[in-house]
């Protein structure tokens, strides 16, 4: 373990702030392991490859990740990536889209935009839009989902890789989890601001009827044995979209 490692675990320990507006507490959170940011959530925040392989926006697709943080996901695309039409990344906090500027600054079609996800507003509509791993961090996540709905095009993909727990009794079809692990993993990530509930995917799927859905398990780093549970979730928005406005 290096000391990137050991500092980011530190402010893992630490925690989020708990006062504060939403930019100011992930600033304070982010702000000081920006740097080691993506080498060690690489080992941790898996399926984003998957996810962007399910959404396969055209060449000239317009592109909208909501939370983007780094701007570390979009490169999961691959060749795709350059021939994309407009590409807009959203988040937050200026320390990690201070990365994310540095990653794209060779990519004319790439906007690095600090915004919030809930009220962003676009002068277009997407082909594409995706949340990676940021869901579980914004408190009214419902209005973010609503919002992206709003900023998607009829007949567009909505994309989401993140953690989650089921419900003690879940729909025919769905993983259940253990009563552990429903209870273990909200408490271990809440406390670093990633809040992790059944609504959200019951959310998604009541929206998107049209979706496709895969529930798996990611191993922890530092914690041999020990996996959390993710789902990648691709869904497309109807043409009759007046649900959405």
């Amino acid at each position: 373990m290096n000391a990137g490692e050991l500092q980011v675990l530190w402010r893992l320990l630490r925690g989020q702030p708990k006062s504060g507006s939403l930019a100011e507490r992930l600033t304070a959170f982010y702000a000081p392991q920006a740097a080691q940011y993506d080498a060690f959530r690489e080992r941790l925040l898996h399926g984003r490859a998957d996810l962007m392989e399910r959404l396969a926006p055209l060449p000239g697709a317009s592109v909208l990740e909501l939370g983007a943080g780094t701007g570390r996901n979009v490169e999961f695309f691959g060749e795709r990536l350059a021939q994309l039409g407009a590409v807009e990344l959203v988040d937050l906090c200026p320390a990690l889209l201070a990365l994310a500027r540095q990653r794209t600054a060779s990519l004319p079609n790439v906007r690095v935009i600090e915004a919030d996800a809930v009220t962003y507003q676009s002068t277009q509509l997407f082909d594409v839009i995706y949340f990676s791993y940021a869901l579980t961090m914004i408190p009214n996540w419902e209005g973010a989902l609503h919002n992206a709905l709003a900023l998607l095009k009829p007949g567009g993909k909505l994309g989401v890789v993140d953690f989650y727990v089921s419900e003690a009794q879940p729909a025919a079809g769905l993983v259940r989890h253990a009563a552990l692990t429903r209870w273990w993993w909200p408490r271990w990530f809440g406390h670093d601001g990633v809040h992790l509930q059944p609504a959200q995917l019951n959310t998604l799927r009541q929206l998107l009827p049209n979706h496709e859905l895969s529930e798996h398990r990611a191993p922890v780093p530092y914690l041999p044995g020990v996996r959390v549970p993710y789902y990648v979730f691709v869904g497309e928005k109807p043409n009759n979209s007046a649900i959405f406005v």
